[in-house]
């Protein structure tokens, strides 16, 4: 998900899925979650296995949670763990797989920013269990970790659907779209899961706008001020993001206009940058955590029982939980607000 995943968020499952965006307009059937419990690794369940991970890049601070949380769990487990930073470049992940080959890896982790470099490097890499993070690794992934788009995206305009409905009736004045084409089918499965979801509370979405290449906190701030004003004397604004930073920068630009109360807001990820405007602003009423710093607990022990010829199942999505103003402290803990 926001700054903590300002690459990924562009890229994650880009080839994975094939959901059409057009079928939100006519299903409002929540999407299944089809989550798995965070176990975390059951202590010397890897004693003597060599297991590797493949970092997305280490300068993405969304992936530094995800790697330390591998590191937690590998280290709990008691599995010798060889770690590898792909960097965002395809060709160093190539050369990760060499590694692990070469090393004698029985398994491994794979967050590997280029899903049409995947084959290359199922071929060059050891024949052993992979489980893929958030983009897919066929033809070798045994199970695929990561976010449900759909459902989260779905969840998260659900709570802003149901909070309008309570305080406005469902009565607003435009529907706007903060996302970014280039995520390709991440768009639709989020921004069409967040309307969608809306939909199912206040019916289909009238006045909707979308606005490209909004899916960080400067753009989004600077593209959201021509959106206000083509959009004068309007005082009940919905809008949905791909990530948490479009929110952040559409409400910094309603700041400057003094139309901060305009705004009903939802997005996505949680991002920490957000936790003080999620605490003290109520109008950003939906927001789903993707949870970075646990993945370790669903992808290191579920890794262990591939090793071992245990049953995986093939999707290994994690749990998706929307948080606002009213729980945001049961999850996290916003410092200096």
């Amino acid at each position: 998900m926001g700054r903590r995943a300002k690459l990924f968020v562009v890229f994650a499952l880009a080839g994975a899925c094939t959901f059409a965006a057009t079928s939100y307009a006519t299903n409002h059937a929540a999407p299944p979650a089809n989550s798995v419990k965070f176990r975390g690794a059951t202590p010397g369940s890897g004693k003597g296995l060599k297991i590797g991970y493949i970092s997305l890049g280490e300068q993405v601070p969304f992936v530094v949670l995800v790697s330390n949380s591998i590191k937690k769990q590998a280290k709990i487990a008691g599995a010798q763990l060889v770690f590898c930073d792909s960097a965002l470049d395809a060709a160093k992940a190539l050369d990760c797989v060499k590694t692990f080959k070469t090393q004698g890896v029985q398994g491994y982790l794979n967050f590997d920013l280029y899903a049409n470099a995947s084959a290359n490097i199922c071929k060059a890499g050891p024949q052993v269990p992979v489980i893929s993070i958030d983009i897919h690794q066929k033809p070798c992934e045994v199970a695929f970790m990561g976010a449900n788009n759909a459902y989260a995206g779905y969840i998260a305009g659900r709570s802003l659907g149901t909070y309008v409905k309570k305080k406005l009736n469902c009565k607003y004045d435009a529907f706007v779209w903060l996302h970014s084409s280039a995520a390709g089918v991440v768009d639709d499965l989020r921004l069409g899961g967040q309307q969608k979801g809306f939909e199912s509370v206040c019916g289909k979405a009238h006045d909707v706008r979308k606005v490209d290449d909004a899916d960080r906190i400067d753009k989004a701030r600077t593209k959201f001020a021509d959106v206000l004003t083509a959009l004068p004397g309007r005082h009940a604004i919905m809008v949905v993001s791909i990530n948490d930073d479009g929110i952040e920068g559409a409400l910094a630009a309603a700041k400057v206009a003094g139309r901060m109360k305009d705004l009903y807001v939802s997005g996505t990820g949680v991002d920490p940058s957000s936790w003080c405007l999620m605490k003290n602003n109520e109008q950003w009423a939906g927001d789903v955590a993707f949870f970075p710093e646990r993945y370790g607990e669903i992808g290191v022990p579920y890794l262990i029982d591939a090793i071992k010829h245990k049953k995986v199942p093939k999707l290994l999505y994690v749990p998706h939980v929307v948080i606002n103003h009213v729980n945001l402290q049961k999850y996290y803990t916003p410092k200096n607000c």
